[in-house]
């Protein structure tokens, strides 16, 4: 059967209460990662670190994120799965409160390295438990779903980081995120359910040298990643750049103010369950080719800002919803190749996803330099038609 044809309907649906478990506890865990990016000035000045060298708190964090996709994620394809979130859940509350206790620079970013590693884990653990615990079926609308609670996450993490900040500053940011932890731990022991012992006798070296056989061999799972690559390298080029026109004449947008536009995307998250609904069945193809249509109509009225900023928020909405929908769609695909493997798939994936959004950041502040924000959507454009000619040139292996 053709990963892109109709699963057959011959189990039992997922009670609707996990599914939104699932949601709600992966949106918890990757917050963890963003609460730091509207934190930077105050860190800079409690810790005495310039404001040239606060962004190595960032990049802690994402080399926490990079050490888990390579050697914690893997890790649910050989133990068992709920007792590796138990143990990843408390630890990712011992880092949160080493970074809201933290007393010096040194001791801040070490946090800062355990929290995004052990949240990042938690994230695409529960991503990967949600894909295993699912009939096939409805794997695309499950997997859909706690990718919306992920999504969700990433916007409300900013949003939540600056409330707290202003009224119990940004230590109370962290304890209040590990409080959060705590809470979700309850419901996550009580309802993750027992999936039978992973059948694989690898050693933990050969589970995780095992991920260049899986790379080398899937096809699937090569397309896909080079379009995650390509699309997280687009959403970059967008969010990076944002700031530099907003916060410059005429507009002088505080940080919180454009921080707020995020909130547009929200529409993007609602349509990942839908995406993964219509990979379930069958449907995947005209999906994939409808959400990179929609990524590079998108930059038309992005490149529209200076006419109007309401012209800019519908280019956000379809960014954000061509973007989610594709990623979806991705992941629904990519873990029906290999169902023993989905925690290290879901690593895999987002290494592309990781080394796109760095290369976006990078290109985006090149362009704007070079040609202002027209050069921006120009290069975003170019991408986003890339992907949609690589997804042309390389649908047979889909």
């Amino acid at each position: 059967m053709s990963l892109t044809s109709p699963i057959p309907n011959d189990a039992a649906d997922m009670p609707r209460s996990l599914v939104w478990l699932f949601a709600i506890a992966s949106g918890l865990s990757v917050a963890n990662v963003y609460y730091a990016q509207p934190l930077l000035d105050v860190l800079a000045r409690d810790f005495a670190i310039s404001h040239s060298a606060v962004g190595g708190v960032v990049t802690a964090t994402q080399a926490g994120c990079a050490l888990a996709l390579l050697f914690v994620v893997p890790l649910g394809d050989k133990v068992d799965r709920r007792r590796l979130m138990a143990i990843q859940l408390f630890a990712l509350v011992a880092a949160l409160l080493c970074v809201g206790m933290a007393q010096g620079a040194y001791s801040l970013l070490a946090g800062m390295l355990a929290t995004g590693m052990l949240g990042t884990a938690m994230t695409q653990g529960l991503i990967a438990y949600a894909a295993s615990a699912a009939s096939p079926h409805e794997q695309g609308r499950v997997v859909g779903v706690a990718q919306g609670g992920v999504f969700i996450g990433l916007l409300l993490a900013r949003v939540f980081s600056g409330s707290i900040s202003d009224v119990a500053g940004w230590r109370g940011v962290y304890l209040c995120a590990a409080a959060l932890m705590v809470v979700i731990a309850f419901p996550l022991w009580w309802r993750l359910p027992a999936l039978p012992a992973a059948p694989s006798v690898m050693r933990y070296p050969q589970l995780i040298g095992s991920m260049l056989t899986l790379l080398r061999q899937e096809k699937v799972l090569q397309v896909r990643g080079v379009l995650a690559l390509l699309m997280f390298a687009a959403f970059n080029i967008f969010w990076s750049a944002l700031v530099l026109p907003l916060s410059a004449p005429p507009y002088n947008f505080s940080h919180t103010a454009i921080g707020a536009f995020g909130l547009a995307g929200a529409v993007g998250a609602l349509a990942a369950g839908c995406a993964g609904r219509w990979a379930d069945r069958g449907y995947a193809h005209y999906t994939s080719a409808a959400a990179l249509a929609i990524l590079l109509l998108a930059w038309w009225p992005l490149s529209l800002m200076d006419r109007s900023l309401g012209i800019l928020i519908i280019g956000i909405v379809l960014l954000d919803l061509g973007g989610q929908a594709l990623h979806v769609t991705n992941q629904s695909l990519i873990f029906r190749t290999r169902p023993e493997a989905h925690s290290r798939l879901v690593g895999l994936y987002m290494l592309f996803y990781a080394v796109g959004s760095g290369l976006g950041a990078i290109g985006t502040t090149m362009a704007f330099a070079a040609a202002g924000w027209q050069g921006v959507c120009l290069l975003g454009g170019t991408v986003s038609l890339g992907a949609l000619m690589f997804w042309w040139i390389t649908r047979k292996y889909q």
